[in-house]
């Protein structure tokens, strides 16, 4: 069980990251200007959220059945 919370754990961690990344994208959309750039953060975002969804995923599969609703 410790290797599954250790696991857990480490999920969260990435998951807390990806949140403060999506924070800073969406910080950085709003003072970019060129639709280059903005397009570039678009992309980083979406590609931000997908990871957060799997990170999300994964970690209620290491919850287990009884921590899901």
């Amino acid at each position: 069980m410790a290797e599954n919370d250790a696991a857990y754990v480490e999920v969260e961690e990435r998951i807390r990251a990806v949140r403060d990344n999506i924070r800073d994208l969406v910080e950085q959309a709003s003072a970019a200007s060129g639709e280059a750039a903005e397009q570039r953060i678009a992309d980083r975002l979406s590609e931000q959220e997908a990871l957060l969804e799997r990170l999300i995923q994964e970690r209620d599969g290491l919850a287990g059945p009884a921590a899901q609703p």
